[in-house]
């Protein structure tokens, strides 16, 4: 008599999040734009820093006390496929050849196996500082990418 073996993924078994499963939402006039925008291969910059300053206290000398200053981001950056026809690379050639930068709420939503949101980030007020296309090579057959770089007033964790 065989006993059937359950099929576990690496997340099921360490009970863990993977990284791959993730869409990137852009909130315009508070419109999510095209099912073609929310994919990216890649987003970095999910980083918030704590800036301190020392506190000199009487006189101890052989202790440091700090204290919090204010919050640091680094950018998000964002690559994707190349994509024809996109309403965010319109977008932001308008912005660009135009000079005039609208800010949009940017939402990074992590999902499950099943797609159900488990996780998010939302950059307040982001506006493009890069958008970068992959150097073209007769002699190399990998898809184009493009990258977004963002930057924004403040990034704050959704829990979900």
């Amino acid at each position: 008599m065989a006993f059937p073996i359950p099929q576990l993924s690496v997340d099921t078994v360490l009970g863990l999040p993977l990284t791959h499963r993730f869409g990137v939402f852009f909130f315009a006039a508070g419109v999510i734009p095209n099912p073609l925008d929310i994919r990216f291969q890649r987003v970095s910059g999910l980083t918030t820093r704590v800036e301190t300053e020392p506190l000199q206290r009487g006189g101890k000398n052989t202790t440091r006390r700090l204290i919090p200053r204010r919050l640091t981001y680094e950018n998000l950056v964002m690559e994707r496929g190349y994509v024809v026809g996109s309403p965010l690379k319109l977008q932001l050639s308008t912005m660009i050849n135009e000079f005039k930068f609208l800010r949009s709420d940017v939402l990074i939503t992590l999902f499950s196996e099943q797609a159900i949101p488990i996780g998010a980030w939302l950059a307040v007020e982001a506006f493009p500082v890069r958008w970068s296309t992959a150097d073209l090579n007769a002699q190399d057959d990998r898809i184009l990418i493009d990258t977004l770089e963002l930057t924004f007033t403040r990034l704050t964790t959704v829990q979900l």
